[in-house]
């Protein structure tokens, strides 16, 4: 058995531990009502633009009368030879296993795709780190967003793929600080390779947060572009009762709401779907043409907003977790102490008697 003084000292460590996961729980507390009021203030924007897209495309011609094909080339489908996948990881760990859930739903895709070229955007240096690991890099240079916003007009440049599955951009550090412009020039990068046919659909696997309790790992479809305002989900995962219980009562203990991120404003569905004829200035095609890549840069920024707030609820979480398995150790060991030092006063006792009575 450990010596009192062992026991002490290692009390002692565990309790300044535990003043560190409380400490950092708070700051992920904070960091989360941020991002849900970001993500909050983002939706009626998007909303609205879903809505003017659905009312564009009552109104207009989108596909062609005779052939049927789409005018647009963001809603052509074709045979999928060529996929990219967006992978939306953390750049710091602490937060249990969000980064590794993720991580292992874009290995369970890729395996989804195995007999196609999968190209990979890694957003976050956790998914950076761990995809480095296993797969190899374009040999056209990978480019951080900052980069594509320089030459998002240029030319797209040919080269051998480094292998069937190779990573093409890795973007470190986007997350801390989270701009529209970064996403939008992300966006931007994706549409024109797909409208120069380099790669035939696009993925994006994040964490769908709604709200504390409510949020799920999927894998979502952003190009081709199926149905304006549906989500094209291909794999969901939703958290177990147990984990949505830990969660709770970690917003409980830190003050956090657990309001939801999701559905409409009020009276902007009805835009879209309201009998009247609007007057558009420029013809509703060509605000179609001009909207719907504005829509695909929604739906990364989205994703990317989601993934942080999911992100610091899944750190609250995990620190909470760690404070109260930190608590539950002081216990037993401050248990374990006490029955030390008894078991040494007794023997102190024991060994006074003794040599008493020899005398």
């Amino acid at each position: 058995m450990a010596n009192l003084l062992d026991i002490r000292r290692r009390i002692r460590s565990v309790i300044n531990t535990r003043q560190i996961t409380k400490a950092l729980k708070m700051i992920s507390a904070a960091k989360l009502r941020k991002a849900q009021d970001r993500a909050l203030s983002a939706r009626p924007y998007a909303q609205m633009l879903t809505n003017v897209l659905k009312s564009l495309v009552a109104r207009a011609e989108v596909y062609d009368p005779e052939t049927g094909e789409p005018k647009h080339p963001l809603l052509a489908q074709r045979e999928e030879k060529t996929t990219l996948l967006i992978v939306v990881t953390g750049d710091t760990g602490k937060a249990g296993a969000f980064n590794a859930n993720i991580t292992k739903a874009a290995m369970r895709f890729l395996d989804s795709k195995a007999e196609k070229n999968v190209d990979i955007e890694a957003i976050g240096r956790k998914g950076r780190d761990f995809l480095r690991r296993r797969f190899p890099a374009s040999k056209v240079q990978t480019r951080s967003i900052a980069e594509i916003e320089e030459s998002v007009e240029a030319e797209p440049e040919s080269a051998e793929r480094a292998g069937r599955v190779q990573i093409t951009g890795e973007h470190v550090g986007v997350l801390n600080k989270l701009q529209f412009a970064q996403a939008s020039a992300l966006a931007e990068n994706v549409i024109r390779r797909y409208c120069c046919e380099e790669i035939d659909s696009v993925y994006v696997v994040f964490n769908e947060f709604k709200s504390v309790i409510a949020q799920r790992l999927i894998v979502e479809q952003i190009l081709p572009i199926e149905q304006i305002g549906e989500q094209a989900v291909r794999l969901a995962e939703e958290p177990t009762e147990e984990e949505k219980k830990r969660a709770k009562e970690a917003a409980v203990t830190a003050g956090v709401g657990m309001r939801a991120t999701g559905g409409a404003v009020e009276g902007e569905s009805q835009f879209g779907t309201a009998q009247v004829d609007y007057i558009y200035e420029q013809p509703p095609q060509e605000l179609f043409r001009a909207l719907l890549p504005k829509y695909v840069s929604i739906q990364i920024f989205r994703a990317l907003l989601e993934s942080v707030a999911a992100e610091h609820a899944a750190r609250m979480t995990a620190m909470d977790s760690a404070t109260n398995n930190a608590n539950d150790m002081i216990d037993s060991l401050t248990l374990t102490m006490n029955r030390v030092r008894q078991a040494k006063i007794t023997k102190e006792i024991i060994e006074i008697v003794s040599g008493a009575a020899a005398m």
